[in-house]
């Protein structure tokens, strides 16, 4: 596991100090119930401190970043960032669910690549970092991991949203979401979607949810729909 966790410091470009605190927060609690560890060697406790430390470093970006937006705008806005498929859509770019340590069972229906398992992980990392080695660092993290890229990440994340208010504003256009494809066994399958606005085909999405798929779509309909 020590070369696994050299390679995950070498993703996030931080180094810990203290590399325990990295491996807990890689440890899922069906892992360490099925090894029989303590409770707390989990990394529930320390994702609950992450939690923490994101809204906070969040709050503080939105705030500074957006100084005409009234409370209600900023609250949705974070609401979106640290939401479950947020986290891990994020955390893919650091591959992060192939470090995490699963149970046999978890491991068997496809718990690596679930978005609740890996999003709550995501926000281990942010709590190992701060105990490690403080604020800044996690700051630091959350900043390039999470908050970067905001606009193009903020159209993503609310894709489906914003292409219906798109087809509203062209008066009364139909738009809608058709699954052309499922495949894989029942614990980890792959969904297909297309969206459709006035019958035409405008994108289409896979996902490992039906939702996560026509996110997807949705998204690639809103880049070709501004190109037009």
């Amino acid at each position: 596991m020590n070369r696994e966790l050299r390679e995950l410091e070498k993703n996030i470009g931080y180094r810990f100090a203290d590399r325990e605190l990295l491996r807990q927060a890689m440890i899922h609690s069906s892992y360490a119930n099925e090894h029989r560890l303590p409770k707390q060697a989990c990394n529930e406790r320390v994702e609950f401190l992450g939690d923490a430390v994101l809204e906070l470093v969040c709050s503080h970006y939105l705030f500074e970043q957006y100084p005409d937006k009234p409370e209600g705008e900023m609250t949705k806005l974070r609401a979106s960032i640290v939401c479950e498929p947020t986290l891990a859509y994020c955390a893919e770019e650091i591959r992060l669910g192939q470090y995490l340590l699963l149970g046999k069972g978890e491991e068997l229906t496809g718990g690596r690549s679930r978005s609740s398992i890996v999003s709550d992980a995501m926000e281990a990392l942010i709590g190992a970092i701060y105990l490690d080695s403080g604020f800044a660092s996690a700051k630091e993290f959350i900043y390039r991991f999470i908050l970067s890229d905001m606009e193009h990440k903020q159209l993503f994340y609310d894709s489906k949203t914003i292409l219906q208010e798109m087809v509203q504003s062209e008066g009364d256009k139909s738009l809608a979401y058709e699954t052309v494809g499922e495949n894989g066994p029942d614990h980890d399958k792959k969904f297909e979607v297309r969206v459709m606005i006035d019958g035409q085909e405008m994108g289409r999405g896979t996902g490992r949810s039906k939702k996560a798929a026509e996110a997807v779509a949705a998204y690639r309909a809103i880049l070709r729909l501004k190109k037009m």
